[in-house]
């Protein structure tokens, strides 16, 4: 065999790693019909292993709720042919021709309205992957989704994204207030513990709790304490045997305005 051809082969080999390693795509059955979502996150979804941290080329993700109205501002991308048929991140089959799309953060099934900012088309689609991992990229469409706002031909776009809300099939719209009294309202302490954030909403406190959840070997925990102000939402980090031990970590600084609590 001669050098040339050995030299072809070894190329198209490595360009067959370089497709096979690109990540995985999705599926979805998606009605964009009115009312066919829900304006909160069903609460079993806090917990689902798509809204755990992960860790792609080094930079960790964190999954986070959100707000529909919420909005946020980036470049869009599209993938296509490459993908079609092959399974995303939440287990569902990537089919280039359903509204759908990837992002890094966002709930899985939310809905968003993406619009692009250089022709002022929009379209709607349900986040149904984790992607794009591009630093200055912000969501994946689909191939059909991406030809609705005329960025097939550019590859990507500055787009403004949405939040519509959250689609789940047979979930009743409830507001966020009721969703959250079907919560356990208290969890004990049995000891002592570090409160080391407070929010007025319970999404920053889910945030923080995922966040920080099994620090050092310490657990975090959500208290929904009523208040003249209002609902609060504090966030405690607890599992110290005794006060001298909470004592301890909390002098290492590792929460800003963190303090010591107790609960008998």
């Amino acid at each position: 065999m001669s050098k040339i051809s050995i030299f072809i082969i070894i190329s198209l080999l490595i360009l067959s790693t370089g497709c096979s390693t690109k990540g995985s795509r999705t599926y979805t059955s998606y009605s964009s019909e009115k009312n066919s979502y829900s304006p909160v996150v069903n609460k079993k979804d806090y917990s689902h292993p798509t809204m755990r941290p992960y860790v792609i080329r080094g930079i960790r993700y964190y999954p986070t709720v959100v707000n529909v109205g919420d909005e946020f501002k980036g470049n869009a991308s599209w993938y296509g042919s490459d993908f079609h048929g092959k399974l995303t991140s939440n287990g569902e089959t990537y089919n280039m021709y359903d509204m759908t799309a990837a992002h890094k953060t966002l709930p899985m099934n939310t809905i968003v309205k993406v619009t692009n900012l250089k022709n002022g088309l929009n379209t709607v689609v349900r986040i149904n992957d984790r992607g794009p991992f591009i630093a200055t990229r912000i969501i994946d469409l689909s191939n059909t989704a991406a030809r609705k706002i005329d960025m097939i031909g550019a590859g990507t776009a500055p787009v403004k994204i949405e939040v519509l809300g959250f689609h789940s099939k047979g979930q009743k719209h409830v507001p966020i207030q009721q969703e959250l009294k079907k919560i356990p309202q208290d969890q004990g302490m049995n000891g002592f513990a570090l409160q080391i954030a407070s929010f007025s909403r319970f999404e920053g406190a889910l945030t923080t709790q995922k966040k920080y959840d099994n620090t050092d070997g310490y657990n975090t925990v959500i208290k929904d304490v009523e208040t003249q102000r209002g609902r609060i939402f504090k966030v405690w980090l607890k599992g110290f045997r005794s006060e001298a031990e909470a004592r301890d970590y909390l002098a290492l600084g590792n929460f800003k305005d963190s303090f010591i609590v107790r609960e008998d």
